[in-house]
This record gives C-alpha cells, structure tokens and sequence, in this order.
C-alpha cells in the first residue's frame, strides 16, 4: 500500500458520497497548504461548484454558484494549454491573461479534470491559494490525482444511481399513465356456505420478466410515485364493483402513507360504501399516526370498512389492530397453515377470534390450503376465509362465474 493509499483509506469509511468528497476536498487543501479546494462540474459553458472546502474564506466561492468557463483555468488544462500544477502563476503567461487570475488573486494553481466512467469531462478538483508555492512536486500532484480519483468514483456512482432512479422513475409512470396491469380477485367466502361474500383486488404487473407485486410497489415508494401506483390500481380494481352483485364487496390495499396523503377518499364517493374494504398493509410503519386516523375517520364514518392484515405474524401488526380498531382482522398465514395439527396456532388463532368477538370485528382467515385447516377455523368460529383451497386470484369473468344463473348483471 502507497502512501497515497494510506491516506485515502480512512475516507472510504465515510458514510456517503457527499462525505467522502467534502473530507478530500479538505484534505488535500490542508496538504497542500491552501485557502480553497472545491469540486466543479460543467454544465453547459458553465463550471458550477458543487462542493468547496475554503475555511475563513466561505464568502469567496458559494456550492452552486456558477462561472463562464472562458474566465477560468478549465479549458485550458483540459486541452493542454496550462499544466495541472502552477506553483507561481506569475510564471504562466496564458494564466496572466485571465481576469480571475487578478480579481482572486490566485498565486498558485492545482487541478485535475474529474472524468465520467465513458470519459468525458464532469468537472474539475481543484486548490489554489492567494500565495505562491514555490514547493509544489510531482508527489503533490499525485496526491491530488488520487483524492481526484476517489471523488471520481463517488460521483460516477451517484450519477449511475441518477440514471437507474430516473430510468426507473420512467418506468413506474409508463405504468401509471398505461395502467399496465391487471386486477386479479380472490375470492373470500363465508366459511359455512362457501359463497363469496367479497374478493381482495391483488395486482398483477403485465412487465416481463415478471416480478412481484410487493417489489414494484418498493420501487415506486423509491422514486417518490408509491401514492400514485397505489392509487391507480385501487381506482381501476374499484371498477370491478360495477359488475358484482350489490351484497359483494371489494378489498383494497393501501400503505398508510398513501392513505396519509387524503387522496384516498376521493376514489371511494361513486360507490356504495358498504361495498368497499380498506384494507391498511401492515408492511409499512405507520409514521403519523394521528394523522392516519384523522384521514379515515370520515371513511369510516361513511360505511367504509377498515382491515388489518397479518394479524399474528408479529408484534407490529398487534399494535396495528389496537391502533386502528379494524372492522376486519386478517389472520396470517403463518398462523392458519397447519392450525390443525399444532396447538399453539390454534390457540393463538382462537384467541383473536376471542378479541374479534369482544371488539365487533370480523376474522378473516388467510391462506387455507387444506380441508383440516378450514375444518379446524370453522370449529375456532372463524366466520371468513380465503386461501388456495376456497379459490385462486382469478379474473373478472371467474369472479362472476362464482353466482351462475342466480344473478344477473345489471345493465
């Protein structure tokens, strides 16, 4: 390991990239014995400073202030009509010709073009100082060159990332404004009579290759579009209502942020209330609380139902249901898989039917694949289900097929 190396190691400990630019920047300010480092990027003929590191000398250069590129050093290091390195810019006739070499005054001069990975010029890391320094060497420079580097590698990392997020961004609205997706309904039935009493809207994304639903909802929640994913697919599952009979309701899932966003309630006003399922995903933390319930307080008052899914996965979604005082639990289906052969499912699962009971809730269990199991939920008094064995997410058309000849679509 170099010298240089040494140097740079600490830095890389640093927790972000902005970090590991503003400690380099100072670094090699204070090696170097000078008032100001900064790190510049070129935006059209421009140079905008994006990070300077000048103690006691802040009101010289401000981030985000920007010069001509004709009035600087740039250009001219770039294309080789001004070395990196200027101990004495008095020595530099091309550098006496420019007007900033005067108005700083700028004695001595260090900078190293900052390139992106496919070579271009990004900008430029830079020290000067308002005194000569006649002891500048080729370690000195090598030494600028490594920080360069390194700040290099931070930038083009960060504009990588830029470029997945704002392709991704594209992406996630595409989507949006195609709605290139599709609901799929999964029916959940009266435990006792097997007949539908609702469907949960699920969705699923028609990209290839396919990928979950739960990680195209994280990517939108990523590039700030998860309220208006979420929107969307609720406003078009909402659509299904209009061909179910009138006793049939919908679920749909909403993160607490998008229900936080008071954007919800609008999609809900050309329905019946009754036949609309809030169902409030117990992933993601709630982060106000109050204001979650602020904004489905006057849902609820209408006739919306609210449920609560994951009860008993874990402590988080217990807190949910005290918090939220759901009309619908949702019971896991870690808690429903094999409730009939081990006794501490059924217990707990007994034991929230107990809560359900004293609180006026309704249990719904999820994930049924066996008849033990729905046989077990029907003796716990388990009055809803869903799961494999009580049917699969299907289509629209499936959906209707569930009441045959003693229904008709209204026209």
């Amino acid at each position: 390991m170099t010298n240089t190396d040494m140097m740079i190691a600490p830095l890389l400990d640093a927790a972000n990239a902005d970090d590991i630019i503003s400690s380099s920047l100072s670094f090699v300010r204070q090696h170097l014995g000078m008032e100001v480092a900064y790190l510049s990027e070129f935006v059209g003929d421009d140079l905008v400073f994006r990070a300077v590191d000048a103690s006691g000398l802040e009101d010289m250069i401000d981030v985000g202030q920007s010069m001509p590129l004709e009035q600087v050093y740039c250009r001219h290091i770039l294309e080789g009509r001004l070395p990196e390195m200027i101990p004495d810019t008095g020595l530099e006739p091309l550098a006496q010709d420019i007007a900033l070499t005067h108005a700083v005054p700028i004695k001595s001069h260090v900078s190293v073009p900052i390139r992106r990975r496919d070579g271009t010029p990004y900008g430029m890391f830079c020290c000067m100082s308002r005194q000569t320094q006649t002891n500048l060497n080729d370690r000195d420079l090598e030494v600028m060159r490594a920080f360069a580097n390194l700040s290099a590698d931070q930038i083009n990392d960060t504009i990588s990332l830029r470029t997945q997020e704002e392709e991704l961004r594209a992406t996630i609205v595409n989507i949006i404004e195609t709605q290139s997706f599709d609901i799929a309904l999964q029916p959940i039935l009266d435990i006792s009579g097997r007949r539908p009493v609702g469907f949960e809207a699920l969705c699923r994304f028609q990209a290839e290759p396919y990928r979950p639903p739960n990680l195209w909802f994280d990517d939108a929640h990523t590039v700030g579009l998860q309220a208006d994913l979420e929107l969307c697919v609720i406003k078009v599952a909402l659509e299904v209502l209009n061909h179910l009979p009138e006793d049939i309701y919908v679920s749909v899932n909403a993160s607490p942020a998008t229900v936080e966003t008071g954007r919800i309630g609008e999609l809900f006003e050309p329905y019946a209330p009754h036949r609309i399922v809030l169902e409030v995903t117990e992933h993601a933390e709630i982060t106000d609380a109050e204001l979650l319930l602020d904004q489905l307080l006057p849902m609820r008052a209408a006739g919306i139902r609210l449920a609560v899914d994951d009860a008993g996965a874990c402590y988080s979604g217990l807190q949910q249901i005290v918090r939220l005082q759901p009309d619908i639990i949702k019971l896991d289906i870690s808690l429903t898989t094999g409730v009939d052969s081990d006794v501490v499912r059924r217990s707990l699962a007994g034991a929230l039917v107990r809560f359900a009971t004293e609180t006026g809730a309704k249990i719904v269990a999820e994930g049924i694949e066996t008849e033990g199991e729905l046989a077990t939920l029907r003796e716990l008094c388990v009055p809803l289900g869903q799961g494999y064995l009580l049917g699969r997410p299907s289509d629209l058309e499936s959906a209707k097929a569930w009441f045959g000849n003693a229904w008709r679509e209204s026209a």
